[in-house]
């Protein structure tokens, strides 16, 4: 979305002046948003309104959603169909905000939040790709929790809305791409449990209620701000059934049907030339239809605008209006609905009764909230006290312990030791930030520690920032970084970028460290008269194959964007108190890879025959800086399987059979066609501690489907985070499903079982699991 209160970063810049002049004559120009706050509509003070049916708790939701719509003129209902609805004083609603942001985090970016004088921060945990980098779901959803606690909280004192545009799981196909740090990295696995994870800690999902609304982004291949003359606003993506229905929509789908999102956020782009919030298939038929929405969908900001003053998608605004309110959105974050739709009623393009139905859906959502409960609000006790806990900020910490990711250890190198390093240079334009941890789509922190001040509580430190800012424009700081570096006993380089280099509506162009940050990196290794250890703070992958190279550089360090306690995590894991154990959520290409992958190509598998070579781990074979799922630890672990079936039966109704008994085997067993509720499996393995230091580590289970048509990479199907002791064996049971995870997609996007002998990876160990399918007669 686009954060309009901020000047570098504000709504597309429409087609005519005359259509920017409406808006603000009409008052719905949303960066003026409605305040949220609390529609005690049902106070039992106020007699004209509490004895509505509406107010009564004790009917259906459904019968309450129908006696206030059965209340409220046309105007009244154009004006509730924006993210900054009207109130009507006549019910005793007051106007709300539906623009709230929490990716990681209450943040204030958007109309909904406001944190002065009231609340002085809230918990700001690290940037999404971090978090996801933990391989840890019972984190993320305690992360939901915590943000949730302080949103509501937040809704309590009138500071914040119940309905929070989070999170963001979009695939982080290009390394490029400036908002990839929002999301959860490259791999559908890997995003979809994320998704369900945090949207239940968010939710609460406490029944049919709702703690706060969550909102499952941009759907659907949305992943290109601004790249080479390119903007989302224009963007035509071309995308297979294949890879949409393998890659782009299963974190989606995930968030529906697992779980229970109570809303998705339709994308700017189109996909092969329909706008995805003007599509009947996008929306109506997959999200409400096929994965049974029980919410509402909402457009990006300003979306439904952009169909015609960027686009030219319809002829007349009245049409943008039409198209997406008859393709099943519900609210528009911008005011072209409130503007125009009882026009398009009048022009006969719409009826009254299409906008019921997606009122339907908001008021439903905001029944669900219990904000037309009156005063006797769910959650109600919690407020000022209960945002920046002790508890929360020691959580925030422990995921950015959990995120950092040891790429590069050798020699030696870290831990580093308080006895012979009893005076660390701490260098890099990174090494005393603060807001560059916590990334973007973030709040008011509750404080911050910085990666100085986190290395000053174990050692003495030499500080030199080497360069004014991250990009590194000029050489003139770094003779002191290496003056520094040759008085101290070690070397911690903080480099990497920030929201200047990578940010929304901002791609990179390369995916090299920016300016003379190399240089400086180069310089200061060559003056160490100590180990030398760089550690970079980035949301994106860096091509650093140079110091992958240089002897001097004992330990490379990736902390992503690693919140309001990130100083002291990399302290941390610099000398040892915490021993890492996070794992890229994405690949690390080497700069040339740019050169085969424009950005505006959506495919993700290899075309050799164009010398495409495909993208992310799943589909890319060709050489890499760090690998999906790469990240090493102060101990080693070695892995073997206790238990594990060798061999699975798909059962398959006689009459699919017949129909295609001759390309069963080639093509495999649909899963429409075969009871997928009864193949799932477990799979036992025994993790050994073989080191000398206690540690946390991810098992990951990938599989591979038969040789031959089928042929691919390996693709991550289950994983999950183990504490074992120094010299200790944990086993962890994994499950699988075979029509989820031992699926693929053909051509046509059908998902589908091979038949045959699939492989399951973990680390080194190979697994044989061999598939066939079984006649099931059809019973009376």
């Amino acid at each position: 979305m686009v954060p309009i209160t901020h000047t570098k970063c504000i709504l597309p810049p429409p087609s005519s002046t005359a259509f920017l002049l409406l808006l603000l004559l009409t008052g719905f120009l949303i960066f003026s948003g409605v305040e949220s706050r609390a529609p005690f509509a049902c106070d039992p003070s106020n007699r004209g309104t509490s004895n509505f049916p509406f107010c009564r708790v004790n009917l259906p939701t459904r019968d309450r959603v129908r006696d206030l719509l059965g209340r409220l003129t046309l105007a009244e209902k154009v004006r509730l169909l924006v993210n900054n609805a009207a109130g009507i004083p006549r019910l005793g609603i007051q106007g709300y905000e539906w623009w709230s942001e929490a990716l990681h985090g209450v943040s204030d970016v958007g109309p909904g939040t406001k944190f002065l004088p009231t609340f002085l921060g809230a918990t700001q945990f690290p940037q999404v790709i971090t978090t996801a980098s933990t391989f840890n779901d019972t984190l993320w959803e305690e992360i939901g929790q915590v943000v949730s606690n302080e949103a509501r909280a937040m809704y309590n004192g009138g500071k914040a809305g119940l309905t929070f545009w989070s999170p963001n799981v979009n695939i982080f196909r290009d390394p490029r791409w400036g908002r990839g740090q929002e999301t959860p990295g490259e791999d559908p696995t890997l995003a979809a449990r994320y998704a369900v994870r945090y949207v239940k800690g968010l939710q609460g999902n406490v029944g049919d209620r709702l703690k706060v609304a969550a909102c499952c982004k941009h759907y659907t291949a949305y992943d290109l701000d601004n790249w080479n003359g390119v903007d989302r606003f224009h963007f035509n993506a071309k995308v297979s059934k294949q890879d949409l229905e393998d890659t782009y929509n299963v974190p989606f789908k995930a968030c529906v049907l697992e779980g229970k999102v109570a809303s998705v956020m339709c994308s700017y782009n189109q996909v092969n030339g329909k706008p995805t919030c003007a599509d009947p298939y996008l929306l109506k038929n997959t999200i409400r239809g096929d994965w049974r929405l029980n919410g509402y969908i909402v457009s990006d900001c300003d979306s439904v605008g952009v169909m015609y003053t960027n686009q030219h998608y319809t002829a007349t605004p009245e049409d943008a209006a039409a198209d997406s309110i008859k393709a099943g959105l519900d609210l528009d974050c911008g005011p072209t609905l409130a503007v125009y739709t009882e026009g398009a009623i009048k022009q006969g393009k719409l009826k009254e009764v299409d906008v019921d139905g997606a009122l339907s859906n908001t008021l439903t959502v905001q029944f669900r909230l219990g904000m037309f409960d009156g005063p006797r609000q769910p959650y109600a006790n919690l407020g000022v006290p209960d945002v920046c806990l002790m508890s929360s900020n020691q959580l925030a910490l422990e995921a950015a312990r959990q995120g950092i990711v040891l790429l590069d250890n050798r020699g030696k190198g870290p831990p580093l030791s308080t006895f012979r390093h009893r005076t660390v240079a701490v260098i890099g334009p990174n090494s005393d930030v603060t807001v560059t941890m916590i990334g973007n789509y973030a709040g008011i922190a509750c404080g911050y520690t910085t990666p100085l001040q986190g290395i000053a509580r174990y050692v003495k430190t030499i500080h030199q920032a080497g360069c004014s800012d991250v990009s590194c424009k000029g050489s003139q700081l770094i003779g002191a970084a290496e003056g520094a570096a040759r008085q101290a006993d070690a070397t911690v380089l903080v480099m990497g970028l920030d929201q200047s280099i990578e940010a929304e509506a901002r791609d990179r162009v390369n995916i090299l460290l920016p300016g003379h940050q190399q240089e400086l990196i180069s310089r200061v290794a060559k003056s160490s008269r100590g180990p030398v250890v760089l550690v970079l703070m980035s949301g994106g992958p860096l091509d650093i194959t140079f110091a992958r190279n240089d002897p001097r550089i004992l330990a490379i360090i990736w902390a992503g964007y690693p919140g309001q306690s990130g100083g002291t995590a990399i302290a941390d894991v610099l000398f040892g108190t915490t021993n890492p154990g996070g794992k890229l959520p994405m690949t690390w290409y080497p700069q040339g890879y740019l050169a085969k992958v424009p950005m505006t190509n959506m495919g993700m598998r290899a075309n050799p025959a164009q010398n495409y070579p495909g993208r992310t781990y799943r589909f890319y074979k060709g050489p890499v800086v760090y690998p999906f799922g790469h990240g090493l630890s102060y101990t080693t672990y070695q892995h073997s399987i206790a238990q594990a079936p060798t061999s699975l039966s798909v059962s398959m109704l006689s009459v699919h059979l017949e129909n295609n008994n001759s390309t069963t085997l080639t093509n495999g067993v649909r899963v429409s066609h075969t009871k997928c509720s009864t193949l799932a499996m477990g799979i036992h393995i025994d993790v050994e501690n073989t080191g000398t230091v206690d540690g946390t580590h991810t098992v990951m289970v990938f599989s591979s489907p038969p040789e031959g048509k089928w042929a691919t990479n390996k693709q991550l199907v289950g994983f999950q985070k183990v504490h074992v002791v120094a010299g200790g064996v944990e086993r962890v049971a994994i499950d699988l499903h075979v029509c989820k995870h031992l699926s693929v997609v053909d051509k046509f996007g059908i998902r589908r079982v091979p038949m045959g002998e699939h492989t399951l990876h973990i680390g080194d160990l190979k697994h044989s699991l061999a598939i066939k399918p079984t006649l099931e007669e059809i019973k009376n």
